[in-house]
């Protein structure tokens, strides 16, 4: 706002510093909202503070009413070079034993001998691949082929000038359920080819036509012992992995036994005398979930015990003193965690596992009797946190109770979320007040300063004729 410099000048009076200090009484009631709304800004912050400690503990909470938290399993073997064992979901705690009589394996064959080098041709024809199961006599020799239901064997022309890379190539394009590679030693070059899985019914034959032209060489690229035993040669039979579980014989065409236990991933790793696998409750996870709990209580129950008391000895009071609001919702969670249930048997109250709440309303860290309930009491444990209690709310286990009243406080109608709604309209309010004061101060200090100015202007006039009338009283009286 533009100010007259010359304001007061006719009058004698300090105007400026009149109207500064008329608009200084007049900032004040802005400045006392400015204060009220800084004060409750600080709130809001300290109830966004609230939220993010009472999500932690509902989070906490949560993972004790989940069953997969009590159903976590520990698994052991005895001899994890042979046998390793994981849990894949919630199988039952017990222990079992495995005998590994015979691993997985694909088959696997090679040239009978080898050729000068990788750039050798071999014949010319066509290779038919197809998978399927060997049957077998009492040594292993192949008496019989079974294709593999639901595949269908591959051709592959093999030209005149086709090298012993580009049959290679051309078997792995094909996409036969086999690989091809070649090996190279002293003796020269030989193609392999290999099953891309393991177990009987992945094995696989090789039919050879020559081609017109051709002299017997792609008759050494078949296998087919039944009918062809001059061809390629047998290195590893395809095979599937056998063992004795608790005895009894299960069979799987990897060296994985995935669906053989449910919940158990067993892998067989080597030909093993029995090996000893544990499943145990996993008492390690279920203590730190317990411990995040009470963790997450004790840091809520602290913020709210900071920011609601007064200290004496230094006269200042928590952000939330007085606040009626988060005096309740200390007081409900106190309530909670020290009342009892029921449902956990022998375990009905905090005390009980030694986490007793303590002068300042903080559990306690467990200690041995959290022990003893982990390691004898798991069932009790388990339902003195997250049961429920049909008829009864008042009655659920302990994680159950704070999840429940969380979710309500925090919930679109909660308490909490309607007085941090309360404590923004506030602000809002202000803010709407404190642009209309400033609006009339500056519409008042234009004002003034226009009656100032229009009085400087006319006590300038006066002035000015009040000197003319002296001068001519003064000339007359020379005169006379």
């Amino acid at each position: 706002m533009a100010t007259i410099s010359s304001t007061g000048l006719g009058s004698g009076i300090d105007v400026d510093s009149l109207i500064s200090k008329l608009m200084s009484l007049q900032q004040q009631p802005i400045n006392d909202i400015t204060k009220k709304s800084t004060g409750l800004q600080t709130q809001l912050s300290v109830y966004g503070q609230v939220k993010s400690a009472l999500s932690t503990l509902r989070d906490a909470s949560a993972k004790l009413t989940n069953p997969s938290t009590w159903s976590s399993v520990k698994t052991t073997s005895s001899d994890t070079s042979a046998v390793t064992v994981a849990a894949s979901g919630t199988p039952a705690t017990g222990s079992l034993s495995v005998e590994v009589t015979q691993l997985a394996s694909a088959q696997s064959i090679a040239m009978a001998s080898s050729v000068a080098s990788t750039s050798a041709t071999i014949g010319q024809g066509k290779l038919t691949i197809q998978l399927g199961t060997w049957a077998t006599d009492a040594n292993n020799n192949p008496t019989g082929f079974t294709a593999k239901s639901g595949s269908s064997a591959v051709n592959i022309t093999v030209n005149s000038g086709d090298k012993l890379t580009d049959i290679r190539d051309k078997i792995n394009a094909a996409n036969g359920g086999v690989t091809a590679s070649i090996i190279q030693d002293a003796t020269g070059a030989r193609l392999t080819i290999t099953s891309k899985n393991s177990g009987e019914t992945n094995g696989f034959r090789i039919q050879a036509e020559p081609g017109p032209e051709d002299t017997g060489g792609l008759a050494k690229l078949a296998y087919d012992p039944v009918n062809l035993p001059n061809g390629m040669t047998l290195a590893l039979r395809a095979v599937n992995a056998r063992a004795l579980v608790n005895g009894l014989p299960v069979s799987s065409e990897t060296n994985a036994l995935n669906s053989t236990i449910d919940g158990l991933n067993i892998l067989l790793l080597k030909v093993t005398p029995p090996v000893n696998l544990s499943i145990a409750s996993d008492t390690d996870a279920i203590r730190k979930a317990i411990t995040d709990f009470t963790a997450a209580y004790n840091a809520i129950n602290t913020m709210l015990r900071t920011q609601t008391k007064y200290d004496s000895a230094t006269k200042t009071a928590g952000t939330l003193q007085g606040d009626s609001t988060a005096n309740s919702l200390a007081s409900q969670l106190r309530s909670i965690v020290g009342g009892n249930t029921t449902l956990g048997g022998s375990l009905t109250r905090m005390a009980d596992l030694g986490l007793d709440p303590g002068k300042d309303g903080n559990l306690a860290a467990g200690g041995t009797k959290l022990d003893t309930a982990l390691n004898s009491k798991m069932a009790e444990l388990k339902a003195f946190f997250m049961g429920v209690d049909k008829n009864s709310d008042a009655n659920n286990g302990f994680a159950t109770k704070l999840r429940g009243f969380i979710d309500g406080v925090l919930g679109t109608d909660g308490s909490i979320s309607n007085r941090s709604t309360g404590i923004q309209s506030q602000i809002d309010r202000n803010s709407k007040r404190i642009d209309e004061l400033n609006d009339r101060n500056d519409a008042m200090e234009k004002r003034i300063r226009a009656q100032y100015s229009a009085l400087d202007t006319t006590m300038s006039k006066y002035s000015g004729l009040s000197t003319y009338l002296t001068q001519q009283l003064a000339q007359m009286n020379k005169s006379s």
